[in-house]
């Protein structure tokens, strides 16, 4: 990989690569040029995720020319087609190493959080959502049983705005999440609940490519996923759209040529 890098850097196949590099024995997102096309050497591939699609858009809305190589899981290129889709990347400019960490085979596809699932606790299993059961198994509760477990996990945020940030598809120049209309900004905590969470969670139909890197930033473990999935689950069922999967138009996207996706009938 690092000789393939370096190639591409010396032809000008891309004038920036993002990778990881360790610093002090941890690997941290890095950017690797002709001017430091020395350093590729200490390129290196990682179990660490930081959602390097998200540095690469913010770059290209400084410069929407540059071409951009970076490391890509299966999570990563999902948010790329949603990227894409969404006009905050231009395809032409984009090179990608694929660099997997688990089988597709575990899932629909690959994502590293599967291997491991943490186990909950007792207490979460009592009173809460478990973060790895699947939708199916969760909405077995009863409305109110379902309602009264929801509340108590998002109860817990402390509007870090975690979630937001780490997101590789949240790229809205103004959020809503920050309109005193609908969420109530300052040090109130816990935020307005469900409010705050499920104006998010209406913002993720068609986008949530199903990384879970909003968990992992989660610093009181909403299972913030189960809700995304939940949601994605209608947008699948009503449009018959995968989100990620490919660069077709997203049933909710209006910047493109047209529109060719249409709702079931109900």
């Amino acid at each position: 990989m690092q000789e393939k890098v370096k190639e591409w850097l010396e032809q000008g196949r891309v004038d920036i690569f993002l990778g990881y590099k360790m610093v002090e024995g941890h690997p941290l997102p890095h950017s690797f040029t002709k001017d430091n096309i020395d350093e590729v050497k200490d390129l290196v591939t990682s179990s660490a995720r930081y959602s390097l699609e998200k540095i690469a858009t913010k770059i290209a809305a400084q410069k929407p020319d540059i071409k951009i190589g970076l490391i890509a899981r299966d999570c990563n290129e999902r948010a790329l087609n949603v990227l894409h889709i969404w006009k905050q990347l231009n395809s032409d400019n984009i090179e990608t190493i694929n660099v997997n960490c688990c089988p597709s085979r575990i899932k629909e596809h690959a994502d590293c959080s599967y291997l491991e699932p943490e186990k909950p606790g007792a207490y979460k299993k009592t009173v809460g959502i478990e973060n790895n059961a699947d939708v199916e198994d969760i909405e077995k509760f009863s409305q109110e049983e379902l309602f009264k477990r929801w509340m108590y996990e998002l109860q817990k945020c402390i509007k870090c705005y975690g979630c937001r940030d780490i997101c590789p598809v949240c790229f809205c120049k103004e959020c809503t999440m920050d309109s005193p209309e609908l969420v109530a900004t300052g040090g109130d905590l816990p935020p307005e609940v469900p409010i705050f969470h499920l104006v998010r969670a209406v913002h993720m139909g068609g986008r949530c490519i199903d990384c879970g890197l909003c968990e992992d930033a989660c610093p009181v473990d909403i299972p913030l996923r189960m809700l995304y999935r939940k949601v994605n689950g209608i947008v699948a069922d009503v449009f018959d759209y995968k989100t990620g999967v490919s660069a077709d138009q997203s049933p909710f996207n209006i910047l493109g040529e047209k529109v060719t996706l249409q709702p079931k009938p109900i």
